[in-house]
């Protein structure tokens, strides 16, 4: 079994085109498509951390999952920014196509290994601040530190993979790194960033833990191979 991983797909709900970001998002998901269809098997898990489909709701993303439901893998779905279709996590997974999972302050165990996560935010300047960002955050670090737990319940030493959208740290917070680590994260895959954020996005490994960044432009439109 192979881990891979590719975020911020952003399917067109409504038709909405992406190269209007940019001729290099030109038929974006038919050459997402055309990778996975090439390199991943039915076996394999293939991590899919938010901005799934520009749907504000979940009925007008059905379209969209069943696309990503049809290619091979078993797929984890991580909720981000711009997934406002995402509601009720009950509605959400009784609407998955089989082989797609869901993480929502919970964790799934497959084939030895554990995956856990949580959307995450942008990290404040003043953390325990009383701006609407600190909270968000705060908030997010009690989810990411639930589904981490909900991982270790179903394993004390299984190899771990988080999932987030938001970056987990940058070069000058530790964010939500700490949690990672007390938990015993060896990989944290994210999104979120394009265009020039790309440039100064975190990758490869820090405190033990291997960060890849998997915003689908970033990444050529070709999935990450987290774990071969």
């Amino acid at each position: 079994m192979a881990v891979w991983a590719i975020s911020d797909l952003h399917l067109p709900a409504h038709q909405k085109p992406m190269d209007v970001f940019g001729p290099h998002w030109q038929n974006h998901f038919e050459r997402i498509q055309e990778d996975w269809m090439a390199r991943v098997s039915g076996e394999d898990v293939v991590l899919l951390p938010g901005d799934l489909s520009w749907a504000m709701h979940l009925e007008e993303a059905l379209e969209d999952l069943s696309r990503i439901g049809a290619l091979p893998g078993r797929k984890i779905l991580l909720r981000g920014n711009h997934d406002y279709w995402w509601s009720s996590i009950g509605r959400v997974r009784r609407a998955l196509p089989e082989g797609c999972y869901a993480i929502q302050n919970d964790s799934l165990f497959m084939d030895g290994l554990l995956f856990a996560g949580s959307r995450g935010w942008q990290i404040p300047a003043e953390p325990e601040g009383d701006s609407d960002d600190a909270r968000i955050y705060r908030r997010e670090r009690q989810r990411l530190e639930m589904s981490l737990a909900s991982a270790r319940a179903r394993s004390a030493d299984a190899p771990l993979i988080a999932l987030m959208h938001y970056p987990p740290r940058t070069e000058a917070a530790e964010g939500f790194a700490d949690l990672l680590a007390r938990y015993g994260a060896s990989v944290a895959v994210y999104g979120h960033l394009h265009g020039a954020g790309l440039a100064g996005a975190l990758r490869g490994e820090v405190d033990g833990i291997d960060y890849h960044q998997v915003s689908c432009d970033g990444l050529g439109f070709r999935l990450d191979c987290i774990r071969p």
